[in-house]
């Protein structure tokens, strides 16, 4: 007996002491058994023929429950069938007055609401790509957004009529179909949408219209911005949506819940992770068609939410309300996102009750991600073995100075160290392919590196640093090169330092991002040169940059310079300005911030400089 009791010690004080040494064992292995059933899913559907997509996922969903609530908007309800059946009628429509064929491409511009799933879906139905339109984009920026995918159609939502005026010229001289989402359309060259899916047939659109679709058709075209300074068309294929359609499904997302997406569907976190994982999930969708602070929760309760999407702004937005008693009178049981602060993410669940946070990273133009699938605070993702063996990727040691990876002698990348930053790269594989920008070789090749650890080899360079800890855990630092992150929206530095340099009095110009207090992300600060004899003026740089720039990629601040830092090779030196800052004691006056009461950008004082600093000023 007592070698019986014994025996059981020894095996007690052995498991103890190998959860202490591993104590995320138990998380691990859970997860690795849903990626595993995931990834035994996505096999299946690759060898189906034809190709299983993420709408044959959908119309599964409405022969299973047709009468289900698919997508809520406000007042407005639309179970899976009536879903379908729009669709339908968009498919329809569009072959009718159209000449798209399967392959071809359609753009849309256009809000959160339910005629964007109805067109996404009609869309698909017909064999069709879709080129996602941010709706903030205007111009030269929206016409070169539109021609980079080869669009035959422009769709555009009734409230971008004065966007599409702009480039309508453009696109009548290429032979571009132009539709407005509304009953009747009263100038030339656009035709009315809303009224011809009114009146078209709901019955099935045939399978044969989209027979040669295959995983590696274009599904969607999504923008980012990059350093060419005007926006990049990353080609997301049919078999990546399946990849981030099933985040719900590893998060513990269940066929009972209500999700809520008030982000933009022209992005992947909203399009793919949100709709596409409800989708796959056969969940109910709350659509919202922008983010409101003061309606987040009303409507959460309102629709009885239990899974909600965020950027980390939307987080900082919602604990920065002032409190009530009704903070955790909801439904709400998971938030799926990323770029939540650490000291945001306690202070959001210790206050609204939210019990699980869903962190993850990933990037519309990149070829993996991470989940952080064990709620630690503050971490992007975890690294299990099997990840490891999988989907391999590194940190790499990145030269900030020559904006490039570091080489050894024998000219390989360098990792860098457990708990040391490093440049994140992900080796391009069968399993994590990358298909690069549409119309654009040159900034594809340049996203990859090659003959990174050994000859042959073809890593992602995903722009981001990031760090991980002993456990697995990795943490997101901050983005190189020519871009940084502001409001949810990644800014290109020389598509802002194009804008600006248009001024007649500015001589040169250096864009680049710096920290704010209390703010995820950095805010853009510029830093000019004047024209001989010329002055800085405040009121025509407002009017300026306001007419031609988004409000997320606005400049806050600008700093005058009596002269450009330039390298040896005539590159914009911007590590010193980054660390000056806009702090008044760091950096030589004069020094100006936007002031949108003012409609100027004003000198900016040691009292404007305090009240930013202590949050009294919010961007």
């Amino acid at each position: 007996m007592d070698i019986l009791y014994t025996a059981l010690a020894v095996l007690s004080l052995s498991f103890l002491l190998f959860f202490i040494k591993f104590p995320y064992f138990l998380h691990d292995f859970v997860f690795i058994m849903k990626s595993l059933r995931v990834r035994s899913k996505r096999m299946k559907f690759r060898k189906r023929v034809p190709f299983y997509t993420v709408l044959d996922c959908f119309v599964a969903a409405v022969h299973r429950h047709p009468h289900k609530p698919f997508v809520v908007f406000e007042d407005d309800v639309y179970t899976y069938q009536q879903v379908d059946r729009w669709s339908n009628r968009a498919a329809h429509a569009l072959r009718k007055h159209t000449n798209l064929q399967e392959g071809d491409t359609a753009a849309l511009l256009m809000a959160n609401e339910p005629h964007f799933i109805f067109l996404w879906l009609g869309l698909m139905k017909i064999g069709c790509s879709i080129s996602l339109l941010n709706t903030n984009i205007r111009g030269k920026s929206l016409m070169h957004c539109f021609l980079c995918c080869e669009a035959k159609v422009l769709i555009a939502g009734e409230e971008y009529r004065s966007a599409v005026c702009e480039v309508l010229p453009e696109l009548h001289i290429r032979g571009v179909s132009v539709f407005l989402l509304c009953d009747n359309c009263d100038f030339d060259g656009v035709q009315s949408l809303k009224d011809k899916m009114d009146i078209s047939d709901d019955g099935p659109v045939s399978h044969t219209l989209r027979a040669n679709i295959t995983m590696k058709s274009p599904a969607f075209y999504i923008y980012t911005s990059g350093t060419t300074g005007l926006p990049k068309a990353g080609v997301l294929l049919h078999e990546r949506i399946w990849g981030g359609a099933f985040f719900q499904s590893l998060f513990g997302v269940k066929p009972d819940d209500v999700i809520y997406i008030p982000l933009p569907l022209y992005h992947a976190a909203g399009l793919i992770i949100g709709l596409g994982g409800a989708i796959e999930r056969g969940i109910t969708v709350v659509l919202r068609k922008k983010f409101s602070v003061s309606q987040f929760w009303t409507d959460c309760r309102q629709y009885n939410v239990t899974v909600i999407q965020y950027i980390g702004e939307i987080m900082r937005y919602l604990c920065n309300t002032p409190k009530r008693d009704t903070d955790r009178q909801h439904s709400v049981r998971l938030a799926i996102g990323n770029g939540l602060r650490p000291e945001v993410w306690q202070e959001f669940q210790c206050r609204f009750g939210v019990k699980k946070i869903g962190e993850f990273y990933a990037a519309s133009d990149g070829n993996m991600g991470f989940l952080n699938y064990t709620g630690k605070v503050g971490a992007v993702g975890k690294v299990n073995f099997l990840q490891r063996k999988l989907d391999l990727h590194a940190l790499i040691q990145f030269d900030h100075e020559r904006d490039a990876p570091v080489r050894d002698s024998r000219g390989r990348c360098v990792p860098v160290q457990t708990g040391e930053t490093g440049l994140l790269v992900c080796k391009i594989t069968e399993i994590t392919p990358f298909a690069g920008y549409s119309g654009n070789p040159e900034l594809t090749e340049k996203k990859k590196l090659r003959n990174v650890f050994e000859d042959g080899d073809v890593y992602l360079n995903s722009g981001d640093l990031l760090r991980t800890d002993h456990q697995g855990f990795m943490y997101f630092q901050d983005r190189i090169g020519d871009t940084f992150r502001w409001k949810g929206e990644n800014v290109a530095t020389t598509e802002v330092a194009g804008i600006i340099s248009a001024l007649d009095f500015v001589e040169d110009v250096c864009v680049y991002g710096v920290k704010v207090p209390g703010h995820e992300g950095r805010v853009g600060m510029a830093a000019l040169t004047l024209k001989d004899e010329q002055e800085f003026d405040g009121e025509k740089a407002f009017s300026h940059i306001t007419n031609f720039l988004p409000a997320y990629a606005r400049p806050r601040f600008i700093r005058i310079l009596r002269s450009m830092e330039l390298t040896g090779t005539f590159k914009q030196v911007k590590i010193s300005l980054m660390k000056d800052g806009f702090d008044p004691e760091r950096v030589t006056p004069p020094i100006y911030f936007l002031k949108e009461n003012y409609k100027s950008y004003i000198p900016l004082t040691h009292t404007h400089y305090n009240t930013i600093i202590s949050g009294e000023i919010c961007f």
